[in-house]
């Protein structure tokens, strides 16, 4: 029936095919293009860093704090751990009926309530992020530099790049690793402790006034109230070596006198290099149905702007481009979908040998 319609009413026909092909075209735009399909799977990671802290002490200051109270999400498979020097990772597996989104919640929920049981020395809360094999990056950088300290380029990575990256439409996360930021190290001396009876504890409280960022207070009268301001937040190793930690016989003792102080970074058991040279990585993930392709090109475009910004002597290496690949994979579908339809066309005219029925 479909064939008779169709041949006694070529015009019919003939806009039919056209309306198709349009729509076919049309559609092809919106088409995701990414390594992978997008797949939720009900598992959950939450990640925690304290830097210094020991494999055990993750495990009982604050894995241990998370895990009770994940363990009364209602609908998990299975938790599982992993300790090391600073660093925290709980994978949370639920139950395959599990709603993904729904137990995320629940999992930042739980994190909620575990704040006031974690060690206060955490300057930041756990994080959590839900599974998706997809998610694996879809471009790698690095900043790298011979003469330009990792530290200023760690802080132009996390202030300047990464808050610019995660503006473009279609990315999710830009992660930064063999981080260097910068930290103040002391060195404790305990002959020089000894010998002038300060212990540890004192020299911690100390460091800890002195270094306080607390509200002074206000002067106030009828007429005006004005607020009390001062900087007393120490910045680098010589601000920290002039504390006067105890008065000893009259004298000042100062933190310089018993510890070595040095401009160093938090942690100094990770680190990355490009090309045999130390340098930052910085990882882009893309949004669930994201073009990968898209957001690939809209990243590079905003590299020059960083670049110009930066010194001289640093510059930005493209590592891993996922791209490259997708648009390998998509000029390969491309020019076998033309090949078929040239090939179909072909042989329907070698048949029927009307350039007009080979339309139709």
């Amino acid at each position: 029936m479909i064939s008779e319609f169709c041949i006694r009413r070529p015009v019919a026909t003939l806009l039919m095919s056209f309306a198709l092909v349009l729509g076919g075209l049309f559609a092809y735009k919106f088409l995701p293009v990414a390594a992978l399909p997008s797949a939720e799977f009900p598992v959950v990671n939450v990640s925690a860093s304290l830097p210094g802290a020991s494999p055990e002490t993750m495990a009982t200051s604050v894995a241990t704090p998370l895990i009770k109270q994940f363990a009364t999400i209602a609908g998990i498979d299975s938790i599982s751990t992993t300790n090391s020097l600073g660093q925290t990772s709980i994978a949370i597996q639920f139950v395959l009926n599990r709603d993904i989104d729904a137990a995320a919640a629940d999992v930042q929920a739980a994190i909620a309530r575990t704040q006031r049981s974690l060690p206060p020395q955490m300057t930041a809360p756990p994080s959590y992020r839900k599974v998706n094999p997809a998610d694996a990056p879809i471009l790698l950088m690095s900043l790298v530099s011979d003469t330009v300290p990792l530290t200023d380029l760690d802080a132009f990575a996390e202030n300047v790049i990464s808050p610019s990256l995660s503006t473009i439409d279609g990315v999710a996360q830009v992660s930064i690793f063999g981080q260097q930021k910068y930290a103040v190290r002391i060195q404790i001396d305990p002959t020089a402790l000894a010998a002038r009876g300060i212990s540890i504890d004192q020299l911690q409280a100390a460091i800890t006034s002195a270094n306080s960022n607390t509200p002074l207070g206000v002067l106030q009268n009828d007429k005006q109230q004005l607020t009390i301001t001062a900087n007393t937040q120490l910045t680098d190793a010589a601000g920290f070596s002039n504390i006067i930690i105890a008065t000893k016989n009259g004298h000042p003792v100062r933190l310089g006198e018993v510890t070595r102080v040095v401009d160093s970074v938090q942690t100094t058991t990770t680190a990355s290099w490009y090309d045999g040279t130390r340098a930052i990585i910085m990882a882009v993930q893309r949004q669930p149905d994201a073009n990968t392709v898209d957001v690939v090109d809209k990243v590079k475009a905003m590299l020059p702007s960083f670049q110009d910004q930066m010194p001289a002597a640093a510059s930005i290496k493209l590592l891993n481009d996922r791209s490259a690949s997708i648009r390998q994979a998509v000029d390969d579908v491309q020019f076998t979908l033309l090949l078929t339809i040239a090939l179909v066309v072909m042989v329907i005219f070698v048949f029927l040998r009307r350039v007009t029925a080979t339309i139709i």
